[in-house]
């Protein structure tokens, strides 16, 4: 409904493939890249798009608001955001797993902040660090470093 009366405002075709796009991406859970959702469409929606068809299709959702991106380090991500649950993400520097999380007390203290001349509608936050699995490689890596040099 909101695609359709978003696609009739601006005059955009209303086609079967951005349909078919939406609804493939309102079933995926969490996040997706191009390449992935191309997969996807194909294979489980038995949907040919060309990619450019996806692009295209991506930006009129954005601009929408039922699709955000994220810039996980060099890879763009995107996840449906209608109507989701806001969440935060943790990003490994080292192997760039993403993983989301919730807290209600920093959720309410990031709403609750007070913005000079600026009303706030939507936030993103990402938290950079090392993933427990990355920090034990590291650890294990140092340990050697140090058995090979005290030798």
């Amino acid at each position: 409904m909101i695609f359709t009366e978003y696609l009739t405002a601006r005059k955009n075709r209303k086609t079967p493939e951005r349909f078919a796009i939406l609804d493939m991406i309102y079933s995926i859970e969490g996040h997706f890249d191009i390449d992935s959702l191309y997969v996807l469409m194909e294979e489980k929606a038995n949907f040919r798009v060309s990619r450019a068809t996806l692009y295209n299709t991506i930006i009129l959702l954005m601009d929408a608001h039922l699709v955000i991106k994220h810039q996980f380090g060099s890879s763009s991500q995107y996840e449906k955001c209608y109507d989701q649950v806001t969440h935060h993400h943790m990003i490994c520097t080292q192997c760039g797993k993403v993983r989301e999380f919730q807290d209600d007390q920093l959720q309410a203290d990031i709403e609750g902040t007070k913005l000079t001349k600026f009303t706030q509608t939507h936030y993103s936050l990402y938290i950079y660090g090392l993933c427990s699995k990355c920090a034990r490689e590291n650890k294990k890596i140092l340990i050697n470093k140090k058995h090979k040099n005290e030798k």
